[in-house]
């Protein structure tokens, strides 16, 4: 195999498929990167065996040459110091040419390296799916979709599908929720030519923050195909497979609370930078745990207490109060997350009483839901 490409270009495709890579990889061979190269261009394929990424780089580009092939072939190259290397080359040309014994060769201006490679045929292959479940999403929505959801999963593995966001598509909608048993996030995007079964996969919370730092901001459709084991997500020229997580989500649909007994209209990024100033003082213990006080005025009073540090008041002039009197506490981390996943719009707050869930989400629209589990205080 031998061929001549752009520094820049293989650095691009690199940082796509080293995001699947790990040092700590069960099969020896997957802390390597795949390089199969012919006419038509470059494949890459980095993979950890939860997480596969393939990247493809084209010979020709808008009539610009790319790669330069003699020979066609494939070889794995050590990730992290095939990444290094291709990071610090002298010029803007690389040539690579492997010879006998996957003595493999990398020039580029003065500076050549050797290095030794691994057998292609070894590699893993690339998970199989059927394209029966597929349907396509903007990147910039899916981007949105992930980070609303994503921080809401489990950090523990005692439940390991909770670790997971359940992506449920019904009637032409896709539900996805995460929950990590004190907090729940919602999010329902409509669907246009989705399949007409409906089913459901939960994709490693990992997977989608992974995902998340490939895709770009565009409008550009996002593939997206499930099968019982695996997802795919065709994006440009990446495609990005995850495993599944096994076992049944558990049904979330019951927390929800259906009447309420308070409502609290508020501005969310004032509410946010409340909270945050006053859990400042209850940062150091581990619950982290603001006060929250509505009276039936349009003031409601935050307040947090460190018997060692001190305490804090603040109080936040709201658009309306309707309904009950209220005391309540809950973590601060968790109505933050909530509040920056709802984004700085005017945001309804909903309780049903001091020791119920209660949920937020924006004045305006419906497709974001975010629950708390309140903290019992004594």
């Amino acid at each position: 195999m031998k061929f001549e490409i752009a520094r820049d270009r293989l650095l691009d495709g690199l940082s796509d498929v080293m995001k699947a890579v790990s040092s700590k990889a069960a099969i020896p061979i997957l802390t390597g990167i795949k390089l199969d190269v012919d006419e038509e261009g470059l494949h890459l394929t980095g993979s950890d065996s939860d997480i596969t990424i393939q990247t493809f780089i084209p010979a020709e580009e808008n009539g610009e040459q790319l790669i330069r092939t003699s020979q066609s072939g494939s070889i794995v190259l050590q990730a992290k110091y095939f990444n290094e290397i291709v990071r610090k080359l002298p010029t803007n040309d690389i040539e690579i040419e492997v010879s006998g014994h996957l003595q493999t060769h990398i020039r580029s201006g003065k500076s050549e390296f050797h290095l030794i490679g691994s057998d292609a045929e070894d590699y893993p292959q690339l998970p199989e799916i059927d394209d029966d479940r597929h349907f396509a999403i903007p990147a910039d929505l899916l981007k949105s979709i992930i980070r609303e959801t994503v921080f809401a999963v489990s950090a523990s593995e005692s439940r390991p599908i909770l670790t997971g966001v359940h992506w449920q598509v019904q009637e032409g909608e896709l539900v996805c929720v995460a929950t990590d048993s004190h907090r729940l996030a919602r999010r329902k995007t409509r669907l246009e030519n989705t399949p007409e079964d409906d089913y459901s996969v939960v994709i490693p919370g990992k997977s989608l923050q992974e995902l998340n730092k490939i895709l770009g901001d565009s409008n550009e459709p996002v593939g997206i195909t499930m099968s019982n084991k695996q997802v795919l997500f065709r994006a440009g020229h990446v495609l990005f497979y995850s495993r599944l997580l096994e076992g049944n989500y558990p049904d979330t649909s019951r927390l929800i609370p259906s009447e309420y007994k308070t409502d609290i209209h508020v501005n969310g990024k004032t509410l946010l930078q409340s909270i945050d100033r006053a859990s400042l003082l209850a940062r150091e213990e581990r619950n982290n745990v603001v006060r929250f006080t509505a009276d039936g005025s349009n003031i409601v009073e935050l307040s947090s207490n460190s018997p060692e540090i001190g305490k804090v008041e603040e109080q936040v002039e709201t658009a309306s109060v309707e309904g009950e009197e209220l005391k309540i506490s809950f973590s601060a981390k968790y109505m933050m997350d909530a509040l920056r996943a709802i984004e700085g719009q005017d945001i309804v707050i909903r309780f049903t009483g001091a020791m119920r869930p209660f949920i937020l989400k924006s004045a305006e629209d419906d497709t974001l839901l975010q629950l708390i589990l309140p903290v019992r205080t004594y």
